[in-house]
């Protein structure tokens, strides 16, 4: 027989692994700082200065943070459904938008995707779009006339082309690009939850929907583009988890595209297949239409001249053109876990515990395959979707091309561990929300973070 403290006592000590891997990573982080060498990282594990600010923000962030904390987990409970994902997404637009605000509507919003590393730089250099597509992998490399600046060489085009887009359409210029970010990302809110109710967990729905609505990451939603990757991914996963056949095809669209956002979303396609896995119908015809739908934007790019091949081998060669050649592996590979905790919240090692915990691998009496095969399916969604979540980020973090920067890197990734959450019990939600907003706002009152 189990204890009732023994669950309580491990995720305890979870946590206090967690708290020791982070003090570890700031500490050796500083301490490699001061010796000189290049982590190009002054807040190490995260790409931030120190720098302790109250700002505008101040007030609002406090109280979304103090209201979900008392009030969002009986929200999450009572709140008829359709009201619920409204209520959740503007909450996290509201929690997001004053965390920036922190940092000042200039700094926190308007300038952060103006500077030169970011894509806005390079919107008014676009002046075909088809030339752009045609000539993108000849301009990745570095230390040539016409380099593309260093987050439009880090991605596919797609990355780029949302914002020449937005510029094309009346919203050019770092505001709208910045409110973008906000307004997309916390769309999150609204798709995690329809993705888990599609699957027929709207009791883990509706105990996640807090969570996400508070979660820390919202510091680099606002305003970074990884905003917008995490809501274009979160979006297709839903439509494939909800629509059928139809939805399969918006929804292999949607995340076709996300291949041209980012390189690493290869990744995404181990929590495409668990979504499909889990459905309850129609596996095969919704795997067939979605693929095609995926194979159908890879052709568009391809046809428009630029090959997602090329562009991958040419940025491996690119980002060790720049800092990444510096940054020590050694210490990047386990420090980017200590940046992830800062971003998923520190409810993420114990939430994922619990949710490893739930899979019934003990086999049955007597041992048969099927058996053992429906115990494991039975497990459901809140433990196949963050599992899935966490093998990409390992294999991100492995591959040696996500150096530093994480926090935000692997907002896609991050929001699907939160879905583990639906396995904390109810009196210990309000104490994790807790963690999860204080994370929050110290990263931002204390830092300086940079998008």
């Amino acid at each position: 027989m189990t204890r009732p403290g023994r669950p309580r006592s491990a995720d305890l000590i979870v946590l206090g692994a967690e708290v020791a891997l982070l003090a570890v990573a700031v500490a050796v982080g500083a301490l490699l700082n001061h010796q000189g060498v290049r982590l190009h990282a002054d807040a190490a594990p995260l790409y931030a200065s120190w720098q302790p600010h109250l700002g505008p923000g101040t007030p609002a962030a406090l109280l979304v943070a103090a209201l979900f904390v008392w009030r969002g987990t009986r929200w999450g409970t009572e709140t008829p459904w359709p009201r619920l994902l409204g209520v959740g997404y503007l909450a996290a637009v509201l929690w997001t938008l004053s965390l920036a605000l922190v940092d000042g509507w200039s700094a926190g919003l308007t300038e952060r995707l103006t500077v030169q590393a970011e894509y806005l730089h390079e919107v008014p250099r676009v002046t075909d779009v088809g030339i752009m597509l045609s000539g993108f992998a000849d301009r990745i490399l570095d230390f040539q006339p016409d380099s593309w600046s260093t987050h439009a060489a880090a991605h596919p085009p797609g990355a780029l082309l949302f914002f020449v887009w937005l510029e094309r359409i009346g919203l050019g210029g770092g505001t709208a690009a910045g409110l973008a970010c906000v307004l997309l990302g916390a769309t999150v809110c609204v798709s995690v939850p329809v993705t888990l109710r599609a699957l027929g967990a709207e009791d883990a729905a509706r105990a996640v929907w807090p969570f996400l609505v508070l979660l820390p990451g919202a510091v680099w939603v606002g305003a970074s583009a990884d905003g917008i990757f995490a809501a274009v991914v979160a979006a297709g996963l839903a439509l494939l988890a909800v629509g059928g056949r139809p939805g399969a095809a918006l929804g292999g669209l949607l995340l076709g595209f996300a291949l041209y956002l980012s390189y690493g979303f290869v990744l995404v396609g181990l929590l495409a297949l668990t979504v499909v896995l889990l459905r309850a119908r129609d596996r095969l015809g919704v795997l067939l239409v979605a693929a095609t739908a995926v194979a159908a934007v890879v052709a568009a790019f391809t046809l428009a001249g630029f090959w997602w091949l090329d562009g991958y081998h040419l940025v491996a060669r690119r980002y060790y053109q720049g800092w990444a050649a510096e940054r020590p592996y050694g210490y990047w590979v386990w420090a980017n876990l200590a940046a992830l905790l800062l971003s998923a919240g520190p409810v993420v090692g114990p939430a994922l515990r619990r949710a490893v915990a739930a899979v019934p691998i003990r086999p049955p009496h007597p041992p048969r395959v099927t058996a053992l095969r429906q115990r494991i399916a039975s497990a459901g969604p809140t433990v196949w979707l963050p599992v899935a979540a966490t093998a990409a980020v390992l294999a991100a973090d492995l591959s040696g091309l996500s150096k530093a920067e994480v926090e935000r890197i692997w907002l896609p990734f991050a929001v699907w561990l939160l879905v583990a959450t639906a396995h904390l019990p109810n009196g210990h939600r309000r104490w994790w929300l807790a963690a999860q907003a204080a994370t929050a706002l110290a990263v931002n009152h204390l830092l300086l973070t940079v998008s």
